[in-house]
């Protein structure tokens, strides 16, 4: 499905994950009235652009009415519209909203060449709210850490089923 969203006013804005951790999926999803838009993401696509919402918004004025807890839970249908590539942040002070653009291709800083310029693919330019940005902000981290613990020694998620560190060669039973 290839589609253009321009999401100007959305009733909600929310992350989610799907599955048990170690293969959870991690959705984005907007609703603005009837229109329900779900995007697949990657865990550290969430985890960055948390931190660049959380840097962005210290620089503004803190909101008011910060929607929290069931209001923030995954809606169904689960299915994701597109796979997420790229993820721009910005801030239009104009209209006072954060602006997030999701794009399924990755088209760079630039356009180069006529393919580039060519390319289908989905794209959600959404502007939220400061609140719904810090929301979506404090959710994304609480699930992000909510996954696997991080290996002292390699820096790698701990797998339930076992974890063989880089680091020890061989030489040191893994850590549990």
């Amino acid at each position: 499905m290839t589609g253009s969203y321009e999401l100007n006013e959305p009733d909600r804005v929310t992350v989610g994950t799907i599955g048990e951790v170690g293969e959870r999926v991690f959705l984005l999803q907007v609703r603005q009235r009837r229109q329900l838009v779900t995007m697949k993401v990657e865990k550290s696509q969430i985890s960055t652009l948390c931190r660049v919402l959380v840097r962005l918004l210290r620089g503004l004025e803190r909101p008011e009415g910060v929607p929290e807890g069931a209001s923030l839970e995954l809606e169904q249908p689960y299915t994701p519209d597109f796979v997420v590539r790229t993820l721009r942040v910005g801030y239009d002070g104009d209209t006072d909203r954060v602006v997030l653009l999701c794009d399924e291709i990755d088209r760079g800083d630039e356009l180069e060449g006529p393919d580039d310029e060519e390319a289908e693919g989905s794209v959600v330019q959404l502007a939220m709210t400061r609140a719904q940005a810090m929301a979506l902000a404090i959710r994304g981290i609480e699930l992000v850490e909510a996954g696997r613990p991080i290996c002292p020694r390699c820096g790698y998620p701990l797998d339930p089923r076992g974890h063989v560190c880089p680091r020890m060669n061989g030489n040191a039973p893994p850590l549990t």
